[in-house]
């Protein structure tokens, strides 16, 4: 298992789940919970992000999954640091070609 995720200045993260019903990745906000990373809370301090964290692993009725994650502060909002991360905010994969679902197409040799 990989080392947990602290955020702190100069290296702040955001919290990241499943949306429990639909299964899409969602970021947490001010607001709850957004399909849009750009709109996720930015942590810095350790302490506040943990709280956050807590509140969202006590919404198993919304989200499955939140950990914190490193991101970093862009000219729209937080943006991924690492593949994984930009790679979930593509959305979902299809699963059966092994694509992402924004680029998939069809192959025609596909009988589905």
């Amino acid at each position: 298992m990989s080392k947990a995720f602290t955020p702190k200045p100069g290296r702040p993260g955001v919290i990241t789940a499943n949306d429990l019903r639909e299964g899409f990745n969602v970021w947490m906000c001010e607001e709850g919970w957004t399909p849009d990373p750009r709109q996720a809370t930015l942590y810095e301090d350790e302490a506040i992000a943990e709280l956050a964290l807590l509140k969202a692993v006590g919404q198993s009725d919304k989200v499955v999954g939140p950990y914190l994650v490193e991101a970093k502060a862009g000219p729209n909002g937080p943006e991924p640091v690492h593949f994984r991360e930009a790679f979930r905010q593509k959305g979902p994969s299809n699963y059966f070609h092994g694509i992402q679902a924004d680029c998939a197409q069809k192959p025609e040799s596909a009988n589905v």
